[in-house]
């Protein structure tokens, strides 16, 4: 409690505020051993609503890849950029087809997994993005693949 005439928390809440401060600071949650390329798709949603993939077969998750109105490899470069100007996004890998990254919420630091495959031979980028804890993401995932989508739209790299 706060006295009237002393604006200061007492010392006992201090353990709790340790406390409710490190749970906040722990909402990154473990890389997922599922990342990358299997069999040439990008890995399945889990069943929870807070994941969206190009190679999902489940309608709700499914979310359309990029389909590329440049070469193959303009958009790659194309996409990379994008990328680096999304907010608290931070490229950890990337490859000549494939590329991942992590994205942070602004308030509790929840980090969301984002993949980007390049398939040349079929003209297109598939695409994940997906939380790694909670169940709900309130949308956020398939905001972020829209939002980076239509930014490559506005470049004239995809359709």
């Amino acid at each position: 409690m706060i006295s009237s005439t002393n604006k200061r928390l007492p010392f006992s809440t201090l353990p709790l505020l340790l406390t409710i401060s490190m749970c906040l600071m722990s909402c990154a949650g473990n890389q997922p051993g599922n990342l990358g390329v299997t069999a040439a798709k990008l890995s399945p949603c889990p069943t929870s609503p807070n994941c969206v993939c190009s190679d999902c077969d489940s309608t709700k998750q499914q979310i359309d890849p990029f389909i590329l109105a440049v070469p193959a490899l303009q958009a790659w470069q194309a996409v990379r950029e994008q990328i680096t100007t999304l907010s608290r996004t931070r490229i950890i890998s990337v490859s000549d087809h494939y590329l991942y990254a992590e994205c942070r919420s602004a308030i509790f630091g929840f980090v969301d997994d984002l993949e980007l495959h390049l398939r040349p031979e079929e003209g297109i980028i598939a695409v994940r993005s997906a939380a790694r804890l909670g169940y709900y993401d309130f949308g956020i995932n398939r905001k972020r693949i829209e939002t980076l989508r239509t930014a490559l739209r506005k470049e004239g790299v995809v359709r």
